[in-house]
């Protein structure tokens, strides 16, 4: 029958067995390597903390401008016929954050709220008529004759009376001599 007193003692990485020989007297050591976990005392990292957030942005949007040629005004005269107006989007946007940190942005809804209205402007093209700086009431071409329109002239240029002389009567509409041309 064999006694067997044990001891275990980690030294180190060795485990150390003391114990009783057979005959009860003689110690027997044995010695074996074991694997010991070390426990850190640096600390654990935390995971990243990641939020999400819905973020909603109004944008202007710009009026365009459309140009119309118009021939009921003078040449070179502009005109507004109608007035631009923005008009208005809403952008919603997905932005992830990262410990604090803008880390990406997606959008994810795009809406017009107000569309823009186009401004039209009206460009003259009417070729202005010249008038003879001599009379006024009526506008008077110049020409290499002109006469009252319904009478016996024969033109090149008619104009509709009465017009005033106010310079030379150079065409001699006024016949009468009163001032007063094509009242007839």
């Amino acid at each position: 029958m064999r006694n067997t007193i044990g001891a275990a003692l980690t030294v180190s990485s060795l485990l150390v067995l003391a114990a009783c020989g057979s005959d009860g007297v003689t110690p027997t050591v044995t010695v074996t390597a074991t694997a010991t976990a070390t426990l850190s005392t640096a600390p654990a990292t935390a995971a990243p903390v990641v939020e999400k957030r819905t973020i909603t942005k109004r944008r202007a949007i710009p009026f365009a401008t459309r140009k119309v040629h118009d021939p009921t005004l003078a040449k070179g005269t502009r005109r507004v016929r109608t007035r631009g107006v923005a008009g208005v989007r809403v952008l919603t946007y997905r932005v992830t954050f990262t410990n604090g940190v803008r880390t990406g942005k997606k959008l994810i809804r795009r809406a017009t709220i107000k569309a823009p209205v186009t401004r039209v402007i009206m460009i003259g093209t009417k070729e202005a008529q010249r008038c003879d700086p001599n009379y006024s009431g009526a506008c008077v071409p110049i020409a290499s004759d002109v006469d009252c329109a319904g009478g016996s002239g024969n033109g090149p240029a008619y104009v509709q009376g009465p017009v005033r002389v106010v310079g030379t009567d150079i065409y001699g509409l006024d016949a009468d001599g009163d001032g007063i041309g094509c009242d007839s």
